[in-house]
Formats: C-alpha cells, sequence, structure tokens
C-alpha cells in the first residue's frame, strides 16, 4: 500500500488553444493554460471579488492528440493527474515551475459540441 497520494482534479477553462509537438518517434507532448475561478463578496462591503489562478496542462501521446482535435480556448474541461515540479538554474538563481501531468480528461464543452465524446478519457485506455 503507498504511503502518499498525488492527485490533482480541476474543473476549468483552457487559457489559450492546445500547443502540441510530435516527435519523429511517434510520440507527442501537448500543453496548454486552464484557468480556475472563484468569487466570494467581500463582509466589508459586499463587493463581489473574483480569483482566478492558472495552471500548465500537459498530456502526452494519444491524449495529447485528442485535445489538439476537439478543444480550443475558452472550453470547459475536467481534468485529472498528478502535480511536477521541475527546477533549474537562471544566472545562479534557482527557478521553479509546477505542472500538472493529466492522465484524464472530459470535454464539459468544445470546438464541435454535435461530434464530441461525451466520455471520459482516460489516458491508461488509449493505445500507444
Amino acid at each position: 500500500m503507498s504511503t502518499s497520494l498525488n492527485k490533482v482534479m480541476l474543473i476549468g477553462r483552457l487559457g489559450k488553444d492546445v500547443q502540441i509537438h510530435k516527435f519523429e518517434d511517434g510520440n507527442s507532448i501537448a500543453n496548454f493554460p486552464l484557468a480556475t475561478s472563484e468569487s466570494y463578496l467581500e463582509k466589508k462591503d459586499g463587493k463581489k471579488v473574483e480569483k482566478t489562478e492558472w495552471h500548465k496542462i500537459v498530456v502526452k501521446n494519444k491524449l495529447a492528440e485528442i485535445c489538439e482535435k476537439y478543444l480550443n480556448k475558452g472550453n470547459l474541461i475536467y481534468v485529472e493527474g498528478k502535480l511536477h515540479t521541475n527546477k533549474w538554474e537562471d544566472k545562479g538563481i534557482s527557478k521553479y515551475s509546477t505542472e500538472i501531468i493529466a492522465s484524464k480528461i472530459e470535454f464539459l464543452n468544445t470546438k464541435n459540441s454535435e461530434s464530441t465524446p461525451e466520455w471520459l478519457i482516460n489516458e491508461e485506455d488509449l493505445p500507444y
């Protein structure tokens, strides 16, 4: 039994179209920003405050190709995956970037809602 868990579940909107890179060996990788928002009323003056968080989503291989085909900026999706943090040095300063490696994606609305599959895409079920 595992003693830890790295799992993320998000529902949000794409901040821009899916960017895909295809490799010579047939593999591919794609990424896109996903915005999640929440709003609340301030107790002092009753003003509505909206807070948006941006997440870098990374998808691989067949899942990346499906996302490129069906998703574009503004689409609402459900993403399930795990956190991954990259670290690098820039002029002696350590920098970090955190991304979500997606394993499941559900299209809640898409480019062509008429022909889009209405099922959950699970990376483990895709042929590689």
